[in-house]
């Protein structure tokens, strides 16, 4: 079994190649659709991984594959056809209310998919270098008061096996934490949601309210393509076996939020808020990726525009 520095020399090694191929699954996601740009740019070879056909980017150093995740024969199928040097890990079911709806749905996406891509390279001996892109909603498995939903602890069980098998078969695994991911492109998150009917506001003269269940919310929200950036920052330097939160550090309101829309945005608006509970958590730092030389380039504010843009843009139809 390798030791972790031999391990963590992967993405150095001179034996690496020229446009070392890597393995991006939920390619057609938000995240994923920008860390498939990202890589090509940096001249990795891509490997898009999706459930299905999508848009394809027309470049030599990105290709697709289909596979449903959640199949092992399929999985295993597509390591052996891509023996891939690095995985990035994005494909899963990240909604909490859907969660609720279908816990073995969600449980067969995030867990089922995860040791199912952890055991075809571990059987088709790859030396792969491996992000699997947890979530900060991961809850404590010592105290089960603080499980509030099934994607907690889909996502929980998830980070466990990753760490086991880096724990018992001396795999290369790293486990990314990212906060609230916004910026440019299709999201269901509270930023996307809210950014979208400004702009049906601005075009189609929809109401000019907005419904906010509670302007104290707090959230940390860190721009997708920061996050990409320090993605890549794991492959160079990250240590296996490690979990690395990956956050701004800080919280903002979702007052914050509507201010940066209003200041953004062509049209003025009302707010319609249910109640004012002020929560009460600390934001989760990311000491370990600072002391790799990480940090956040974009501010929040530029994010917002960059969502505004982003739909404004398709409602133009550029």
């Amino acid at each position: 079994m390798p030791n972790k520095e031999e391990k963590n020399h992967l993405h150095l090694n001179s034996e690496t190649p020229k446009n070392p191929k890597i393995l991006i699954t939920g390619a057609n996601g938000f995240t994923g659709r920008h860390a498939c740009k990202y890589f090509m740019d940096a001249n990795y070879h891509v490997i898009a991984v999706t459930r299905k056909a999508t848009d394809q980017i027309s470049d030599r150093l990105i290709s697709y594959e289909h596979c449903e995740l959640t199949d092992k024969q399929a999985v295993i199928s597509l390591i052996q056809r891509t023996k891939p040097d690095f995985l990035l890990h994005l494909a899963g079911q990240n909604h909490v209310e859907k969660s609720w709806k279908d816990p073995l749905g969600s449980l067969e996406a995030n867990v089922l998919s995860t040791a199912y891509l952890l055991e075809a390279l571990r059987i088709e001996d790859v030396p792969c270098k491996i992000i699997v892109v947890g979530s900060t909603l991961q809850f404590n498995p010592n105290d089960l008061s603080s499980l509030h939903h099934p994607y907690s602890l889909t996502k929980t069980l998830q980070a466990l096996i990753s760490q086991s098998w880096e724990r018992l078969y001396g795999m290369n695994v790293i486990l990314a934490k990212p906060s609230n991911l916004i910026g440019p492109g299709v999201s269901t998150g509270v930023c996307s949601i809210l950014a979208k009917k400004v702009i049906d506001m601005e075009f189609n003269n929809a109401e000019k309210n907005l419904n906010i269940s509670n302007l104290h919310v707090r959230r940390d929200f860190l721009d997708v393509r920061d996050a990409v950036v320090a993605y890549d920052i794991l492959f160079e330097k990250g240590i296996s076996g490690i979990e690395y939160i990956i956050s701004s550090g800080k919280f903002m309101y979702l007052k914050d939020l509507t201010d940066a829309l209003r200041l953004y945005s062509s049209v003025e608006f009302g707010l319609r808020t249910l109640n004012n509970h002020i929560e009460v958590v600390d934001p989760l730092k990311p000491t370990l990726m600072k002391k790799l030389g990480w940090k956040p380039q974009i501010t929040f504010e530029e994010s917002i525009k960059d969502i505004l843009l982003y739909y404004r843009d398709l409602e133009s139809g550029f």
